[in-house]
């Protein structure tokens, strides 16, 4: 049984591929030239003994060195999960370059598995109950949610193929402990947040939030490879806004740099006086305050949306599912954000 991993130098393809150490791996990533193969080579040798081989999906043969007769499954992991993405960036690489996936796949005579990771919010616009189940076009709020719903429409279309469609939550520390190794679009609010450069809260604060751990998620992605093909939404228990929110300021008012500068907690405000905000921000030059709420914006729709995954056959394929205090995972995240990045260095 041979794994293919695409994206493996990334965030969670790294991770999956640590969790599979022992068993035939090949890593796949993107690299401009042999110099940056041979550096990613040399990173990828502390996770998995595999070959690492080079593979750009927005090439038209990507898959060129790799054998597809050796391949039983693959893990498609690569994407740009940036929500303020272009939609020609990702049309070519989330959308096209799953095409080139699945047309891999199509020659692999000996595979049992191709998974993709997805995203919960290729739910797009809809509210309410979610299920494990293919989405129609609701509109969405971002490039990235249409390109992995778009994603996950390239694979399901072909039902000879044993297509998994994994939708993951919102990642925001690496475990329990709340040790955060990269930022997006939470970290970013937080930040904004702790520096008093936000003072409105978007969204509903009965909006519920699917916020996750790295090391749950890759629990579920391993466990889900062995488990029947189909769609699953790896929701670990929901937090709503309003307490995520409520948790992190309780964090940040234990700093003691944090309370001197008395900051009030952000107000619920509705989407026009958040669209204003955001096209004040637009226009200013300098500063922290518009690159930080340019990640925030194309996401914050969202959190006007209220939405509920259900985890029906994700609880019954997985018997290692438990589910994850999402409380004490911002609580851990935020004070991890404090100690190693927020706060200012005393002489």
């Amino acid at each position: 049984m041979t794994t293919l991993i695409t994206g493996a130098d990334g965030y969670l393809g790294r991770r999956i591929a640590a969790a599979l150490r022992g068993e035939d791996l090949v890593l796949a990533v993107r690299c401009a030239d042999p110099a940056e193969l041979d550096r990613k080579r040399a990173r990828l040798a502390d996770v998995a003994d595999a070959p690492v081989v080079p593979v750009d999906l927005r090439d038209a043969d990507p898959f060129a060195q790799v054998d597809p007769r050796r391949i039983t499954r693959i893990v498609h992991a690569a994407a740009v999960i940036r929500f303020d993405v272009s939609r020609d960036t990702a049309e070519r690489v989330n959308v096209a370059g799953t095409a080139r996936v699945r047309e891999f796949a199509q020659r692999c005579d000996r595979l049992d598995r191709l998974m993709l990771l997805s995203t919960l919010y290729s739910a797009g616009r809809r509210r309410g109950q979610v299920g494990e189940t293919r989405h129609d076009d609701s509109g969405f709020v971002n490039h990235y949610e249409w390109s992995k719903w778009a994603a996950e429409e390239c694979l399901l279309d072909r039902p000879e193929l044993p297509v998994s469609v994994v939708r993951l939550p919102t990642l925001i520390a690496e475990d329990a402990a709340g040790a955060v190794a990269q930022y997006n679009a939470f970290h970013h609010t937080m930040r904004l947040y702790y520096s008093g450069l936000l003072t409105l809260l978007p969204g509903d604060p009965a909006t519920p939030l699917s916020l996750a751990s790295a090391a749950f998620t890759v629990d579920a992605v391993t466990a889900l490879l062995a488990a029947p093909t189909g769609i699953y939404q790896v929701c670990p228990g929901p937090v709503t806004l309003g307490a995520a929110i409520d948790t992190a300021f309780a964090v940040f008012e234990q700093d003691p740099g944090f309370r001197r500068r008395m900051l009030p907690r952000p107000v619920p405000c509705d989407p026009a006086s958040f669209r204003d905000l955001a096209q004040a921000a637009q226009r200013l030059r300098g500063g922290p305050l518009q690159p930080a709420l340019a990640s925030v914006t194309p996401f914050a729709e969202q959190l006007y949306l209220p939405k509920h995954f259900l985890t029906d056959r994700l609880r019954a394929a997985w018997p290692g599912y438990r589910t994850q205090d999402a409380v004490a995972l911002v609580a851990a995240a935020c004070t991890d954000l404090i100690e190693r990045s927020f706060r200012v260095p005393t002489a």
